[in-house]
């Protein structure tokens, strides 16, 4: 009677939790934010008075879900040993702490079950073509791979100017924050000093694209570059429309940064470094929260267009959030189709099937009530009941503090280290629903059980 009364919890336990992998997501990306905040919380982590809870949760948070967003300075606030602790949870927040608890197993010689299995095959991959060990290997493959080859070119870059010793921390610390698409830096202007610095421009960019269209792109650009003809055709769907659309975005981007910006942020660079400008900003923006420009000062159309990239963000499986670039290719896709008169949206000489529609919506549905729902909850905190009369921009800041937030970003206009207590836990919580992703959310807390009836339809006016 005993033994079933302790294994009561423990079947409980399980039920609730081990065979969800949604929640299980949940629970293990809150255990590592929780084991951050007590790093960060130590006195040997901080180089004055130790962080408090509030404080080093926000930042914690921030490193785990790869946004960026932080309260104070980290270059100068946090040690040594303090910036390796918040290094090493942007590396595990990117990488997947599933990810990372698979590879263990794996390497353990222990058979990995089913629920595992199902983690990290929603996580990374959109079919279950690829075997778990396999898609682990090319995450740690092409993690290792880019970051190390990142931090090589920035320690060239760096070392005349800083010395070996700190040009190696430097370059390790932006490779893997770039790659993990985290956006911390240790400069206190971000990268606003190298602005037409190519070098350090294109190797930043580079590392954020790849760790921004997910490893299963990569993974098959790689098996593609074995062939010598018809690359392009080899690409799954998948891959075809994340690298189209990534290129599209990029492309926008610039263009309307550099028109919008020509004649504010961009006036003391050179033609081609307002080019380099944009097109910097352009990658960073809708996932990666590196800065070249001073965003406080971007104009008002700027902000409202970096507010829609950050909301869209990444791809799926990768180390970005937001709703991800298939998402809105869908959607979009899904308007030209209708208006063409096809009856699914299609592109690449493929359909995109109804199932993965009707996803989309749902997604871009609850990632705009959670972030109206996270800008109300901030305005009451922030602003409270004062007239707009007295708060004008203050609406227009804390909207991209929050889309920010959600898409995992971690650009701001500045109003970040003034956020009250309420204000910087509503952001850690939109952190952390945006790096899981709201769908994961919904599922996690809903009922398991599927219905067995539906109700008779009846058609509505719509429009």
């Amino acid at each position: 009677m005993s033994k079933q009364k302790n294994d009561a919890p423990a079947s409980l336990f399980s039920r609730l939790i081990l065979h969800s992998p949604a929640r299980i997501s949940i629970v293990a990306f809150g255990l590592l934010m929780l084991a951050g905040t007590v790093l960060l919380m130590l006195p040997v982590s901080s180089t004055g008075v130790s962080i408090g809870f509030t404080d080093a949760l926000f930042t914690s948070t921030s490193a785990g879900c790869v946004t960026g967003l932080a309260v104070f300075d980290i270059g100068s606030g946090l040690t040594l040993f303090g910036q390796a602790a918040l290094l090493l949870v942007v590396q595990l927040g990117g990488l997947g702490i599933m990810t990372l608890s698979t590879l263990f197993i794996l390497v353990a010689g222990r058979r990995l079950s089913l629920t595992g299995r199902i983690v990290v095959q929603d996580t990374f991959t959109h079919s279950n073509d690829q075997s778990p060990s396999s898609i682990i290997y090319d995450v740690f493959l092409f993690a290792l791979l880019i970051e190390g080859l990142g931090a090589l070119i920035l320690f060239f870059r760096f070392a005349p100017q800083f010395g070996a010793a700190k040009a190696l921390h430097l370059s390790i610390f932006h490779s893997v924050s770039a790659f993990c698409n985290a956006g911390f830096s240790l400069f206190p202007d971000n990268f606003i000093s190298y602005q037409e610095d190519w070098v350090v421009n294109l190797t930043l960019s580079f590392l954020i694209i790849s760790g921004g269209i997910g490893f299963l792109v990569l993974s098959e650009l790689k098996h593609c570059f074995l062939f010598k003809r018809r690359r392009w055709s080899r690409l799954s769907l998948h891959s075809k429309l994340v690298l189209s659309s990534t290129a599209i975005l990029l492309t926008l981007g610039t263009v309307v940064i550099l028109l919008t910006e020509w004649q504010n942020t961009l006036v003391p660079l050179s033609f081609s470094g307002r080019v380099l400008a944009a097109f910097f900003q352009s990658v960073t923006t809708r996932t990666a929260g590196f800065n070249t420009l001073p965003i406080g000062e971007m104009t008002d159309e700027s902000l409202f267009f970096i507010i829609i990239l950050m909301f869209i963000g990444a791809s799926p499986g990768s180390c970005g959030g937001g709703v991800k670039t298939t998402t809105a290719s869908s959607l979009v896709l899904l308007g030209i189709s209708r208006i063409l008169g096809h009856e699914h949206p299609r592109i690449f000489h493929r359909s995109i099937p109804e199932a993965s529609v009707w996803k989309a919506v749902s997604l871009v549905m609850m990632s705009m009530f959670l972030v109206s729902g996270g800008t109300m909850f901030l305005l009451i905190s922030e602003v409270g009941n004062i007239s707009h009369l007295h708060t004008h921009g203050k609406f227009l800041e804390l909207l991209f503090e929050v889309v920010s937030a959600f898409g995992t970003v971690g650009l701001s206009t500045g109003v970040t280290p003034g956020l009250s207590v309420a204000g910087k836990l509503i952001i850690t919580l939109i952190m952390f629903v945006g790096r899981l992703g709201p769908m994961v959310i919904a599922i996690a807390i809903s009922s398991q059980k599927t219905s067995r009836y539906y109700y008779a339809e009846e058609n509505i006016m719509v429009g």
